[in-house]
């Protein structure tokens, strides 16, 4: 093997190779145990996977370069100094391993390289850190991955010896080496980015395999934001304008902005108002393919299956995204989710929308977001106290009134509890409220309180989404024995799927989710199996409750008639996806247009233009969504006093 002469370029050599060797070893491994899904062995997944982790390295490898080849000669050969470059050497075998092993953790949780959640996991790290110390051994674990470093790097004390004893070069070839080090990086950003060359659309295990971890993750960290006009396709506003109306139009609906993308509309529903109470549960992470009704044999939702026949349930709903602050963002604002951050993590610009929880507070109900973990994680406590809630978060709840929590924050059963005395104090005071929970329990390390469930805590996903069921049961039976019982409207719905990974960059059904509308005495028991989506959730409460207001929703009222045809909108931080029930539309960065025919099925993927009437009403969704994001279109106007209502009143 040919090795560069000079000392401190084959020490960099040294470190890199062992660097591209365990990225090579991770897509290895990473391969076979994803064979099925990759489609066996592909040439490009190494060819191009060699090209980012150069890639990374070039980055990765320049301060470490500059430092060697400005290193006074004077310095190289001391002990003290060849001690150190070693020790830099194991520390770095140690990260490297580290790294790896924390890629495989990652992908066995979500199916890709490090992207914009590993950002984030690193920004709350507390919640991370104690979620592996109760998921892993992570002592022994990284006593292992030391153990293995130093092993490795006795096995190289030979080319070590050799690199730091080589002579060193003259100050024309540092010169030299550093230009050929700033060029190579210089190529590294003209060349490549987040998608290129590892592609977009066909077999997204591929590109996923073909990535670099490391990379993406700095890749992520740079575009958690990004700007719709700049990346992606757009039509002219009065192409887009007429498309958008019919989509949102509605008996009950009277546009009212001059905006041709404004999406603001009055809407006056007839009747007289219902000011019933609504406790609108959010829950972690339940696919619709857990539930026993949908198929699942495990028996793992006997709560859920029971309360489906006595509810309005919607058999065809779907999440927005795949992490909580999308489901949040969605049922709160029903906005599409637009590329890069949630606005719900978008510190400084989260505050000031036209929210559920402002609609209902401007009607006289107490708008509460009840959260079972620390409310600053993904930004939630500016998020719902900026815009019409008052958070009660597990900072709020007394030690004594918390019986079990974990990492992410108090069992479910617990966050009940809570719930029943703020809906209790509100009843006493004569007050409708709006109780918007979230649930933490069906989340890694799925623990749970004992003697609940047949199944121990800690086991797994199985145990926690049957806990999350238990929990469920035990509260509606808690919730029957109260006097606002009877004049409360029950929602169940899941924030996001235990998985979004697939074969395609947004396989539709790993974004199923169920939704239950709960209320004895309001709602008969129906299955409802129009298409819909997060967004529609907040008109459709608003709808029920026989409000008149002024709408900022992307959302349809999923009980009033209209003739558009029916969508979903479905996306990650990169792909904006608009789903009709049989096709499904993508739009990604660099102006890409795909579809892919027959979504749930075959889906065949092919690429289009803007001509394309499917990905026309895509485009108008995610268009119109960010310029009224970014025009100040979405924001909350308090509509003038119209008298109050009695709780029950209609």
């Amino acid at each position: 093997m040919l090795l560069p002469r000079t000392a401190p370029l084959r020490y960099l050599f040294l470190l890199l190779a062992c660097w591209l060797a365990i990225f090579l070893a991770t897509r290895v491994l990473l391969l076979i145990g994803h064979w099925g899904e990759a489609g066996g062995l592909a040439p490009d997944v190494f060819s191009v996977g060699l090209l980012y982790d150069l890639g990374f390295l070039a980055y990765a490898a320049l301060p470490l370069g500059l430092y060697l080849l400005l290193c006074p000669p004077a310095l190289w050969p001391r002990p003290g100094h060849r001690l150190w470059l070693g020790l830099l050497l194991l520390i770095s075998l140690f990260a490297m391993l580290f790294v790896a092993t924390a890629e495989w953790l990652f992908w066995d949780e979500f199916g890709v390289r490090f992207n914009f959640i590993a950002v984030d996991y690193l920004v709350y790290s507390d919640e991370v850190l104690n979620n592996l110390l109760e998921s892993y051994p992570l002592g022994l674990l990284l006593s292992g991955l030391g153990l293995l470093a130093a092993l490795l790097g006795l096995a190289l004390q030979r080319p070590l010896r050799a690199a730091l004893l080589a002579p060193l070069p003259s100050w024309p070839g540092r010169a030299l080496g550093i230009a050929g080090m700033v060029l190579v990086a210089g190529l590294s950003a003209l060349l490549l980015d987040q998608d290129s060359p590892r592609g977009l659309g066909g077999n997204a295990y591929r590109h996923e395999l073909a990535s670099n971890g490391p990379y993406q993750f700095f890749a992520a960290l740079r575009n958690n934001e990004l700007d719709y006009r700049q990346f992606y396709s757009q039509l002219p506003e009065i192409t887009l304008s007429p498309v958008l109306r019919r989509e949102l139009d509605e008996p009950t609906a009277t546009f009212v902005g001059s905006d041709p993308l404004d999406v603001r509309r009055q809407i006056d529903n007839p009747g007289r108002p219902r000011r019933l109470n609504v406790v609108l549960v959010t829950i972690e992470s339940l696919s619709a393919k857990y539930l026993g009704s949908f198929g699942d044999p495990r028996g793992l939702t006997p709560n859920l299956d029971q309360l489906r026949k006595q509810s309005l349930f919607f058999n065809n709903f779907y999440a927005t995204g795949t992490r909580t602050d999308r489901g949040l963002e969605a049922i709160t604002l029903a906005v599409p989710p637009t590329p890069g951050r949630s606005i719900v993590k978008r510190i400084g610009r989260e505050a000031g929308y036209a929210s559920l929880g402002q609609q209902l507070a401007a009607q006289g109900y107490d708008s509460v977001f009840v959260y079972g973990g620390r409310g600053y994680f993904d930004n939630m406590n500016a998020f719902f106290s900026g815009n019409g809630y008052r958070v009660v978060d597990q900072s709020s709840v007394n030690e004594t009134d918390i019986h079990f929590k974990n990492a992410w924050g108090m069992a479910d059963e617990d966050l009940y509890a809570n719930a029943i005395k703020l809906a209790d104090a509100d009843h006493a005071a004569g007050k409708p409220f709006l109780l918007q929970l979230m649930t933490t329990s069906n989340h890694r390390p799925y623990t749970y309180p004992d003697g609940r469930i047949d199944i121990a805590s800690g086991d797994g996903r199985e145990g926690a989404v049957k806990y999350t069921d238990w929990a469920i049961g035990h509260f509606l039976e808690q919730a029957k024995a109260k006097p606002w019982f009877d004049n409360t409207l029950f929602v169940f719905v899941a924030d996001h799927c235990a998985g979004s990974a697939g074969r395609e960059d947004l396989p539709v059904v790993n974004y199923h989710i169920p939704l239950f509308l709960y209320a004895p005495k309001w709602l008969a028991p129906r299955e409802d199996g129009q298409l819909a989506s997060q967004i529609d959730l907040a008109p459709t409460l608003l709808g029920l409750l026989n409000l008149d207001y002024q709408s900022a929703f992307f959302g349809r009222d999923l009980l009033k008639p209209n003739a558009a045809t029916p969508r979903v909108l479905i996306g990650n931080y990169q792909h904006l996806g608009l789903f009709d029930g049989h096709d499904l539309a993508i739009l990604s960065p660099r102006g890409q247009m795909r579809r892919h025919d027959d979504a749930l099925g075959a889906s065949r993927e092919y690429q289009v233009d803007n001509n394309d009437p499917l990905l026309q009403r895509d485009i108008a969704y995610y268009q119109a969504a960010s310029h009224d994001f970014q025009n100040d279109l979405l924001g909350w106007h308090k509509p003038e006093p119209e008298g109050t209502l009695e709780v029950g009143q209609q």
